[in-house]
């Protein structure tokens, strides 16, 4: 079987691009989990975070499909779906595109770069619930917003939503975000366990200056990740809620793949968020997968040259973070 394909990043968070809308690809539920845990292992020649197999819709400019490393396919993924924006409105002319989701169809557009030539685009994410049963979280209560999980924590103050992956959002100190409390979270509720069956993100969230948030996220399915934009989406929305930050305006979150920005919308008590970032190419490849014998070879490989410029933003954000004690 021989694939080309891209890989790219947002924020940090890598995924290979898989074009069936301009490729004779027909590839079997069963060949995206094996593709994606094959092509996706870090110690193989590619290695990424998941993969985006970009398909035609019959509603929308185009679809997006999300497989994870261990081979589960996601709801939704915002770093991944700038590269997907990216991708279908190049090819197809536009600034502004629908992109078909699991859960929903979600408008994208190319903006103003948010770096100095740094390609950017912004990405609806939604539905946003807060109800537990849409994570699920099995709790004896509707919904979880800055409140206790004994199970899990005495001291941190929880907060859980679908936006629409699941989301465990707590806000804390730099003490915390050292403590190392987040992985054994983190493994507790995404290993079998009671009070999340399908597992969950986990996000540990530090307020910095005015506007400004930090975010570290534990993603289902990858582990810790450079950043994960339904996190950094959802963690801005919570920011919100507890007043840290205001609806309507940006929010600059940094995470350890560089900087997005956020802005969190507000329509009779729905909220959706505008996820706004790099969508960044590193190179395109052609391999040869033989997927009986689990195995690929890369038969040829071409750099972008876009990955230069944006060190230059993760630098930035970098310093800006070790300024603030991160």
């Amino acid at each position: 079987m021989l694939i080309d394909l891209i890989k790219g990043h947002g924020s940090g968070n890598d995924f290979l691009l898989i074009d069936e809308i301009s490729n004779p690809y027909s590839f079997s539920e069963t060949e995206r989990a094996e593709l994606a845990s094959l092509l996706c292992n870090r110690n193989s020649d590619l290695g990424a975070d998941g993969i985006l197999f970009i398909m035609k819709s019959d509603h929308a400019d185009g679809r997006m499909r999300v497989f994870n490393t261990d081979g589960s396919e996601a709801s939704m993924c915002g770093n991944g779906l700038r590269l997907v924006a990216r991708y279908v409105c190049e090819m197809q002319g536009l600034n502004e595109a629908v992109i078909e989701t699991m859960k929903a169809d979600l408008k994208v557009s190319k903006q103003q770069d948010i770096f100095p030539t740094v390609t950017t685009y912004q990405v609806e994410i939604s539905p946003v619930s807060f109800r537990l049963s849409d994570l699920p979280l099995n709790l004896n209560e509707p919904n979880l917003i800055n409140e206790n999980i004994p199970e899990l924590s005495e001291e941190l103050i929880f907060s859980a939503l679908a936006v629409p992956n699941p989301h465990l959002i707590s806000i804390v100190e730099t003490e915390q975000l050292n403590s190392g409390e987040q992985k054994k979270i983190s493994e507790k509720v995404n290993n079998p366990n009671e009070l999340f069956p399908d597992g969950v993100n986990v996000s540990f969230v530090k307020s910095l200056d005015e506007g400004s948030i930090y975010v570290n996220t534990f993603e289902r399915g990858v582990g810790f990740t450079n950043a994960c934009g339904t996190a950094m989406s959802a963690s801005s929305l919570v920011t919100c809620l507890q007043g840290l930050n205001e609806v309507e305006d940006v929010i600059n979150v940094y995470n350890n793949g560089g900087k997005v920005q956020c802005v969190v919308h507000e329509n009779d008590e729905d909220y959706y968020i505008d996820l706004i970032g790099n969508a960044t190419y590193l190179y395109n490849a052609q391999v040869e997968v033989d997927l009986s014998r689990k195995t690929f070879e890369v038969s040829s490989k071409e750099d972008f040259a876009e990955q230069q410029t944006y060190e230059k933003l993760q630098a930035e954000a970098q310093a800006y973070l070790k300024g603030a004690g991160l």
